[in-house]
């Protein structure tokens, strides 16, 4: 025999959720990011998953100052063990905090504008 449903009355019933104050930016984040992270959040109403790229986007824009700062004091080129010059490592973290602060960005769509696929298209053959 199979079970029984419960009884319309038995039902739990739904209510209307509340709205909920805008989250605080994370505080591991710098100051100024932080002061971004309010102005997004008071701006636009973001769902959990637009607020995770959020956070990825703050942390790779202060991963980028970081290195900016390592690269404004020890300069681009830093001497390998043999002493000839090389790429400091600032530089690569750089430019792939510059790429996934962009890509995140337009992930987050804050502009509400459907932007084209940025991709080249596969050719088939």
């Amino acid at each position: 025999m199979a079970p029984s449903s419960p009884a319309p009355s038995a039902r739990p019933k739904l209510a209307v959720a509340e709205p909920k104050p805008p989250p605080k930016a994370p505080p591991h984040l710098k100051a100024a990011t932080r002061r971004w992270w309010s102005e997004v959040v008071d701006t636009y109403a973001l769902e959990a998953h637009h607020l995770k790229l959020l956070e990825a986007a703050c942390r790779c824009w202060d991963r980028l100052g970081e290195a900016g700062e390592a690269l404004r004091k020890d300069g681009a080129y830093v001497p390998d063990r043999y002493g000839s010059p090389k790429a400091h490592p600032a530089v690569a973290v750089e430019r792939d905090c510059r790429i996934s602060f962009a890509r995140l960005v337009r992930e987050l769509d804050l502009e509400g504008e459907v932007a084209p696929d940025p991709r080249q298209p596969r050719r088939r053959g």
